[in-house]
């Protein structure tokens, strides 16, 4: 049974997905290019993925799998929405990159993936606010991991997420969040196309916060390796400013606080 939730969130993205495809923020000319979009603390947290099989769940238009495949990963791609897959598939094809994409719902990943296991689970900025149960989500996990294999994640910071436009005032929960759907009909656009008009405006999240996270994932039976926070991050945040290297820092002269964070779990065996 579809419930409300995975309704209005698949409907939502199936309808951002044609619009970040053909939008300046994944400029999918310039990754055909050649472009990197790893953020450069990753590659260093996780270590070598040469030859190494990675499950980047929640994959959506496929560039961040597809910049681990140009590093040498076998990698496959899963996310619930359609549009989001093709468009992931028609990019593995046109960048010359062997890449495995799927279309399921991410808690029925086990399933969907055939009981296969990986070396890596991976997971990007931006996905696990869409997950209502985080208990169940690292528990498939911990399913799609091999032995000794490794969960590594990177994700906006719960502060972030609880930030006013300023980005100075708390205006959310950023601790003990309820998932509850955001209804507003004058909403236009997402993150990475502002302008555009949305028929598709209620979309369901939940800000995470860091200790749910590191429970959930020690819950499942995974060993902690790496705990970060970092003061970059890809997403154009009003208060934040642009550098040469295309991330988004705090401005200089304003207190600094973590954007992002990243994790690393290994399964033990």
């Amino acid at each position: 049974m579809i419930e409300d939730w995975q309704q209005a969130n698949r409907a939502w993205w199936d309808e951002a997905a044609p619009l970040h495809a053909t939008g300046d923020f994944y400029d999918l000319k310039g990754f055909l290019a050649g472009r990197d979009d790893i953020r450069p603390f990753e590659p260093g947290e996780l270590g070598p993925v040469d030859g190494l099989t990675l499950c980047h769940l929640q994959c959506h238009i496929g560039t961040d799998t597809l910049s681990w495949a140009r590093r040498g990963a076998r990698v496959t791609g899963l996310d619930f929405s359609d549009p989001a897959i093709e468009t992931a598939r028609h990019l593995a094809v046109d960048s010359g990159l062997e890449a495995d994409f799927v279309c399921a719902d991410v808690y029925d990943a086990p399933t969907a993936l055939g009981g296969r296991t990986f070396d890596i689970v991976y997971t990007g900025i931006g996905a696990l606010t869409w997950l209502p149960d985080l208990a169940r989500w690292a528990g498939l996990v911990a399913d799609l991991l091999r032995p000794g294999g490794v969960l590594y994640l990177v994700e906006v910071h719960p502060t972030v997420n609880g930030l006013d436009g300023d980005g100075k005032t708390i205006v959310e929960d950023t601790i003990a969040a309820p998932f509850r759907a955001w209804e507003d009909p004058d909403r236009t656009g997402t993150y990475a196309a502002p302008e555009a008009e949305m028929v598709n405006t209620t979309a369901y999240e939940r800000n995470w916060a860091l200790s749910e996270v590191v429970t959930a994932v020690l819950g499942a039976g995974l060993h902690l390796e790496l705990l970060g926070e970092q003061e970059v991050t890809n997403v154009p945040l009003p208060w934040l400013e642009r550098g040469p290297d295309g991330l988004y820092r705090i401005k200089p002269g304003s207190p600094r606080y973590p954007l992002t964070y990243s994790l690393r779990a290994r399964k033990s065996g």
